[in-house]
């Protein structure tokens, strides 16, 4: 009497262990397929030319700004720099406030450290590293649809160039893949910057690295990834674009090392030839949910972006690497850098 329900139940089961099993093969071929991509990515030997122009730059904390670092943290920097290809330094001047401007408080430091880089590192660019986090629903932080917000970081632009910087490097994130009011700040920032014969650099988001993951990543309420033709809209706006070539949350070294190959190649394809590209190299340790830092290695995002550089425009030259950041770093970062990416002769 309880054989037709028995049936019913088992063939339930069936049914849900099949949709069960076909959901698990729509997830896993595809994360397979990518995994081995990358991993193919990863492979081979880098070009040999395929190292630094003396084009890399340096992100700096805010310790240097504001009277914690002195002239004994300087000399050891010069000794961390010597003979590397590093020409920029991108310092923590900031935050923002939410509003776009930005207190004279923040830099208090700031004549001292310029006028000591010019002195003891000849030749070194430093730029102003100014950023803010972008409003979210429910939550404070720049708004860069505010015409008055936009306004005031370019004033704060203005001010940096002022007090002596030779530069604005601007880090707001996260940026919407085609934000049009991201585009218009940038419009604005350049001939201000310029003006006063100052470089716009700008941190950029990584470059979708499958078709259409920005609009999947979207609805999952993330905004990590720029289409391709975005990153070219931004990059050709800015005298130099810095890849933040990591929080990727891949778990092993050759996947990550292979997604920066791929990041790389992306970048190249769509940055003119007038613009300095730059590939995020991770000098931090920090292990959260998005970066693993036993696979985001810096030894392996240079050979990585090594690779990605041979293959696809080895022989340009307005390309290098960012370390990101000076008080995170180790030894073996250094070494990992020196002895992947060169040193000048």
């Amino acid at each position: 009497m309880n054989r037709p329900k028995a049936h019913r139940r088992t063939l339930l089961k069936r049914v849900a262990l099949r949709l069960a099993l076909a959901l698990a093969l729509l997830v896993l071929v595809p994360v397979v397929t990518a995994g081995s991509a990358l991993r193919a990515s990863y492979a081979g030997a880098p070009a040999e030319d395929a190292v630094t122009r003396g084009r890399d730059a340096l992100w700096l904390g805010h310790a240097w700004v504001d009277g914690r670092r002195g002239a004994a943290d300087l000399a050891k920097l010069r000794e961390r720099m010597a003979g590397t290809g590093i020409k920029d330094l991108y310092v923590h001047a900031g935050p923002l406030e939410h509003d776009g401007t930005l207190p004279a408080s923040a830099y208090r430091n700031v004549r001292w450290l310029l006028d000591a880089v010019h002195r003891e590192l000849p030749g070194v660019r430093v730029q102003a590293w100014l950023g803010d986090k972008l409003v979210k629903r429910g939550g404070g932080g720049l708004r860069l649809a505010s015409t008055a917000a936009r306004d005031a970081v370019v004033a704060s632009a203005r001010q940096m160039m002022a007090a002596g910087f030779e530069g604005v490097h601007l880090d707001v994130e996260p940026v919407s893949t085609g934000d049009r009011h991201y585009l218009a700040l940038l419009d604005a920032l350049r001939p201000a910057v310029r003006s006063s014969g100052g470089v716009l650099s700008v941190a950029a988001q990584q470059i979708d690295p499958l078709p259409s993951m920005h609009t999947a990543s979207g609805l999952l309420g993330s905004q990590k990834w720029w289409t391709q033709s975005y990153f070219g809209k931004v990059a050709r706006r800015v005298d130099q674009i810095a890849v933040m070539s990591y929080d990727t949350a891949l778990p092993w070294e050759n996947l990550y090392g292979g997604y920066v190959a791929q990041q790389t190649r992306l970048a190249l394809q769509v940055t003119p030839t007038g613009t300095d590209l730059l590939m995020g190299l991770p000098f931090y340790h920090t292990d959260t949910w998005g970066h693993q830092s036993r696979a985001e290695t810096a030894a392996a995002a240079v050979r990585g972006t090594r690779l990605g550089l041979g293959r696809e425009d080895r022989h340009r030259q307005r390309f290098g690497v960012a370390l990101y950041v000076d008080f995170a770093a180790t030894d073996a970062d250094w070494r990992a850098y020196r002895a992947g990416w060169g040193v000048r002769g």
